[in-house]
């Protein structure tokens, strides 16, 4: 073959390669990216301008080459199934859920359409995924692991309250997630030989009814599970553990920022970029069920030195050297 044939051929592969590449991804395609979550106002507009800037970082520019359309359910987890529906109807290319109840609402809406999720602590045992290592589905994405977080909690609480024998657990029976942290809570206080007294609540107007059993109960330490309605009321759930004189956790820093004594979680600041990734991958051609549900790999501990304080409770200075951050 002379040298002009040689070039020719490549001019007509690369041609070839580019036509692929187009019929694959086309010029100017703009891709329809739904988000779905169950809560509402400022929580909600930071996770979704965190994740507008983690594509952005990867090459996505909302209003350039995709288009991002949120959707709240305010709080009302009932409005999620409708929600899911409507970007279902739009024709969105992948859907980017928070929490159990928004991805579970995404997923029995539609079986075809990505979904990539972000806290669902039991993927596997809420029907999300059927495996960690094989979703098998249309879904995957980033899990909490609250069962990794939970003999922890308790194990911190005993460390401010040596002698502890009763904790409280605040949870929700509608969420899924949270009935296997329960079962998993009482296990590990069965094995420390600590009672659980259960304070399931489903919405604000549960939690109102739920603030007085509390008190009555008379625990030496609360557990606050991380809902959508609740995160509205951690202030007067941390204000009610100061009265009764009682240290509180969660996972979630930001109930600790609002004045419970500690959270240990999954250190999430790294998140929205790990979910854009599974983003770009998904658009690129990857399919969910080949992409393996994330376990993270650290953890945060943050202490309330202000609430501490309030309740008058020396933390052991161990502790506090543990930790990832001191609110003072």
């Amino acid at each position: 073959m002379d040298r002009r044939a040689f070039v020719q051929s490549i001019v007509q592969v690369l041609a070839a390669v580019a036509a692929g590449s187009a019929g694959a991804q086309p010029p100017g395609r703009v891709w329809r990216i739904g988000i779905l979550v169950a809560g509402s106002g400022s929580l909600n507009s930071a996770v979704i301008a965190d994740l507008r800037r983690a594509l952005g970082d990867l090459g996505y520019v909302d209003g350039k080459n995709i288009r991002i359309v949120a959707k709240s359910a305010d709080g009302v987890v009932e409005r999620l199934p409708h929600l899911a529906g409507e970007l279902v109807a739009l024709g969105v290319d992948l859907i980017v859920t928070t929490g159990s109840e928004a991805t579970r609402a995404a997923k029995h809406a539609t079986v075809t359409i990505p979904i990539v999720f972000s806290g669902p602590s039991y993927p596997v045992e809420e029907g999300l995924v059927a495996s960690f290592a094989r979703p098998g589905g249309n879904v995957t994405g980033i899990t909490v692991a609250m069962s990794d977080t939970i003999l922890k909690h308790l194990q911190l609480l005993r460390d401010v309250t040596p002698k502890l024998a009763r904790v409280a657990v605040i949870w929700s029976p509608a969420n899924p997630g949270h009935r296997f942290a329960f079962r998993d809570t009482q296990t590990a206080a069965a094995s420390l030989q600590i009672e659980v007294a259960s304070v399931h609540v489903t919405g604000a107007n549960d939690l109102e009814s739920a603030l007085p059993v509390i008190a009555r109960v008379r625990p030496e330490a609360l557990i606050v599970q991380p809902a959508s309605f609740v995160t509205y009321e951690v202030r007067r759930l941390s204000d009610l553990a100061t009265k009764l004189r009682i240290p509180s956790i969660s996972i979630a820093r930001n109930f600790t920022q609002q004045g419970l004594l500690m959270s240990y979680g999954a250190d999430f600041k790294d998140a929205p970029r790990r979910l854009a990734e599974y983003v770009d991958r998904i658009l690129k051609g990857a399919k969910p069920r080949e992409l393996p549900v994330e376990r993270p790999t650290k953890f945060h501990l943050v202490i309330n030195m202000k609430t501490a304080k309030a309740l008058d409770l020396a933390i052991p200075q161990s502790l506090v050297l543990r930790a990832d951050e001191v609110i003072e």
